[in-house]
């Protein structure tokens, strides 16, 4: 994969963690009073807000870092999940896109098949990114895995109203928040596996195909090859006479034992 392509895609997701710090932002200049715990993220994109502008232009702005992220990577994603994941990822980027563009207060219906849209596609996206790393880190995929699925189980206990322990705005958090945490991860951890020598990391998968059956055709070879030196070996060492009838005896075995001795010089 080209280096500059894994570096800028890299980027993009580690770029995402730039919603935490508008987030906090927004909050601190929010009129009245704000809690994590019962307000949803989307108030403070809302008119109420002081930094409204500023939160629905980070929506917008992160909307399009992990558009970018999942194209410019999509080369070193590996296993069928490769496919799926850059589409849910891309469903995940186009939620929040709307959600920017249309904010709570002005288009409801848009701004929460937005929200939903994120939310969903975010946390079964980072199932999916699991799998298509998992073959390069295990520890990555088993993080990202674990991530989805808290994800994606927060995201139905919000939409279905099992908010009661944590919260509207707790509940939404932990929903949200996994994305951009799995996204950063995941960028700094390719970042740093597509470092690795070029005979390493710059295999495409189609190479990689190439090679394994090149592995498996080598091992056939040498297998075959022990094979016939065995049944060489055995063949060479197998006493005369084996295989075959008895060699013909010319002691006395044949001769008639009532027959007269034979005398001396006949």
């Amino acid at each position: 994969m080209n280096p500059n392509r894994l570096r800028w895609g890299a980027l993009a997701w580690l770029l995402t963690l730039q919603f935490f710090v508008v987030e906090a932002v927004a909050q601190s200049r929010y009129a009245g009073s704000y809690s994590r715990a019962d307000d949803v993220i989307s108030a403070l994109g809302a008119a109420d807000s002081a930094a409204r502008q500023l939160m629905n232009a980070s929506f917008v702005v992160q909307g399009a870092l992990i558009l970018a992220g999942a194209l410019l990577l999509r080369p070193v994603l590996l296993r069928g999940a490769a496919q799926v994941a850059p589409v849910l990822l891309g469903a995940a980027a186009v939620g929040v896109l709307l959600v920017g563009v249309f904010p709570m207060d002005g288009n409801a219906t848009i701004h929460g098949f937005g929200a939903v849209l994120y939310l969903v596609g975010g946390g079964l996206g980072l199932i999916a990114l699991a799998y298509a790393v998992r073959p390069r880190s295990e520890a990555l995929g088993s993080l990202l895995a674990l991530l989805g699925l808290l994800g994606t189980a927060a995201t139905v206990f919000f939409l279905t109203g099992v908010t009661s322990y944590l919260g509207e705005g707790g509940t939404e958090r932990v929903a949200a928040y996994v994305l951009p945490i799995g996204l950063a991860l995941a960028g700094a951890a390719l970042w740093r596996l597509g470092r690795r020598p070029a005979a390493e990391s710059g295999r495409s998968r189609r190479q990689e195909r190439e090679l394994a059956r090149a592995a498996r055709a080598e091992r056939d070879r040498e297998r075959d090859e022990a094979l016939t030196a065995a049944a060489h070996r055995a063949s060479e060492g197998t006493p005369a006479g084996e295989d075959g009838p008895p060699a013909a005896d010319d002691t006395d075995d044949d001769r008639d034992p009532w027959a007269a001795a034979p005398r001396r010089g006949d």
